[in-house]
């Protein structure tokens, strides 16, 4: 661990995004040690990839937290772990209110009692609901639609009221759409079940399905299908760290969205993907789903501004070529 620079723990470090940021946090010189229950992470990630200290182990354990941080000089917590299958929220809420919810209260409480005050949050942009305005900006009405959104909220409401009571000071971070992998080919995404577009796509290229499927293409949009905002994640994993230095340095508890500022299209996605990949790529028309909106684009100014945060990435060819290098080699070898 770097004597120079503070300790990070990063809760879920060994999941996509939480991972892209231990990577950024010790390419920075900080000292990161994991905590990640593994439901949906991967050790074989962490021990290849990211050489770190990693406790397997549950935030809702306030034992293992307690000798966690009596153990280690914790000096702030980036805060990652958490469910985040939209449609698996709606049909088992119980498991999402308990894991994202009770599970960090259980974290922040054990914070306190070992007085650590700094707390980096990975929220989303689905606490806002359905848009009533494009791009979104951080004083959009906060309305989620859905249990897993509306986890997210709560841990952002919890956090304002431990900020007024307890001065603990937090950055909360609502992403778009994350997606991409490390330039270089060390970490990427890799979810079972996997739902997010542009890995479904890549799977089509590679031949592990036979096609991808567009739901609507009759959405008020120029080419009829859904708009989404696309960040690279190695441009959240930087975000983290501006965050971060935000708050050592002696910054006030605030939120802020993570996105590229515009959006990409569904079929823009595909016909990129094809370029890309130099495979036709399938793509079946299909019926709307219920609840997806014609477009979702965020407005980053404010992290732009109060953070000096920019994407490096914003290009979605970029995001593709770099996800297309990771899969071919995560499903090749």
């Amino acid at each position: 661990m770097s004597a120079d620079k503070p300790t990070i723990l990063v809760t879920g470090g060994a999941g996509y995004i939480g991972s892209h940021a231990v990577l950024a946090l010790k390419n920075a010189g900080y000292g990161v040690v994991i905590l990640d229950n593994l439901a949906y992470g991967h050790q074989d990630i962490v021990e290849q990839a990211l050489q770190v200290e990693f406790i397997v182990g549950d935030t809702s354990d306030r034992t293992l937290l307690d000798n966690l941080f009596a153990t280690h000089k914790i000096d702030a917590v980036m805060h990652f772990s958490a469910y985040a299958y939209v449609g698996e929220s709606v049909t088992d809420p119980a498991k999402y209110y308990r894991n994202n919810v009770i599970g960090t209260i259980t974290l922040l409480e054990a914070m306190l009692a070992a007085d650590v005050k700094k707390f980096v949050f990975s929220s989303t942009c689905a606490t806002y609901g359905v848009p009533q305005k494009i791009p979104l900006t951080e004083d959009h009405p906060q309305n989620p639609i859905n249990p897993y959104g509306a986890t997210k909220l709560m841990v952002e409401r919890i956090l304002s009221d431990f900020d007024a009571a307890y001065d603990f000071k937090s950055v909360c971070f609502r992403y778009f759409n994350a997606a991409g992998a490390d330039p270089n080919g060390l970490l990427g995404e890799d979810h079972n079940p996997e739902t997010h577009l542009i890995p479904l796509v890549l799977f089509a290229a590679l031949g592990k399905r036979d096609s991808i499927a567009i739901f609507g293409t009759d959405y008020d949009t120029p080419d009829g299908t859904c708009i989404r905002d696309y960040i690279h994640v190695n441009d959240l994993a930087s975000a983290h760290i501006l965050g971060l230095e935000y708050l050592l340095n002696g910054g006030k508890s605030d939120f802020f969205n993570l996105g590229n500022g515009g959006g990409f299209s569904v079929k823009e996605v595909i016909e990129t993907a094809r370029q890309v990949t130099g495979k036709e790529i399938k793509a079946v028309e299909c019926d709307r789903r219920p609840g997806d909106p014609p477009a979702l684009v965020g407005s980053s100014e404010k992290a732009i501004k109060t953070l000096g945060w920019s994407p490096e990435y914003p290009d979605i060819k970029n995001i593709i070529s770099h996800a297309w290098q990771w899969h071919q080699k995560r499903h090749n070898s």
